[in-house]
């Protein structure tokens, strides 16, 4: 699913944001990828995206090489990937339905199979009762579950949140993070992008810690060591 291996990434400007990254991330995985602000965290998701690539060292995605993945391979590669932003990202003039099945029609989904498949994560997701509302009709948490809806909508093998609750109180972001821990249950791996330790801190679950741009922890039970911003 993700593999990276000894990733350094200096920016023009000459920050060395990431200094010998590796870790990996296996098929039907769930993983916190967590740090502090300016640690590397939001590089790392550039790099998973193709938006930008490494210096030096290899990022895997999917079975994609992320340093020659030809321009043509990406909209391929963005299908088996799905990404959950902090600030939602929806039409605000489309309905939730519309904002969902608009993901499938990008990259060519066929009438019938969008009538097949929003309904279905919408439902998943929660906001069946939802599909005509648009999003200034809703609440903090049910714009992110439609954004984890348009995530999941093409079936991704991989979902990326990130920084999924930094919008929402700590009771919806309890409920977004149960909510991605379920589609994880269905067998999509999941990494979620936070700095938010007191959630973090809830679930015992993977934890990769980055700090300066290195790997500082990587365990299995729920516990990273850097002190909560």
């Amino acid at each position: 699913m993700i593999r990276m291996t000894d990733v350094f990434k200096v920016y023009a400007n000459g920050t060395k944001a990431l200094k010998g990254v590796t870790f990996q991330l296996d098929k039907g995985e769930f993983a916190f990828l967590v740090g502090p602000s300016g640690s590397g965290k939001s590089t790392i998701i550039k790099l998973l995206t193709g938006e930008i690539v490494a210096t030096d060292g290899s990022v895997i995605v999917n079975g994609y090489d992320m340093d020659r993945i030809k321009l043509r391979k990406m909209p391929y590669l963005r299908r088996t990937l799905g990404v959950i932003f902090q600030d939602f990202r929806l039409i605000e003039k489309k309905s939730v339905y519309e904002n969902v099945a608009f993901a499938m029609r990008v990259v060519g989904a066929p009438n019938k199979e969008i009538r097949e498949r929003v309904p279905y994560v919408l439902e998943l997701v929660g906001l069946e009762s939802k599909v005509k509302a648009k999003p200034p009709e809703l609440s903090g948490g049910e714009q992110q579950r439609v954004a984890v809806a348009r995530a999941l909508v093409n079936n991704p093998s991989l979902v990326v949140a990130d920084e999924p609750t930094g919008n929402l109180d700590p009771a919806r972001s309890l409920e977004i993070i149960m909510l991605l821990q379920k589609i994880n249950e269905l067998g999509t791996t999941v990494m979620v992008v936070t700095h938010e330790k007191s959630l973090v801190d809830r679930f015992s679950r993977r934890v990769i810690a980055i700090d300066g741009g290195r790997i500082i922890s990587d365990r299995l039970d729920g516990y990273y060591n850097y002190e909560s911003e």
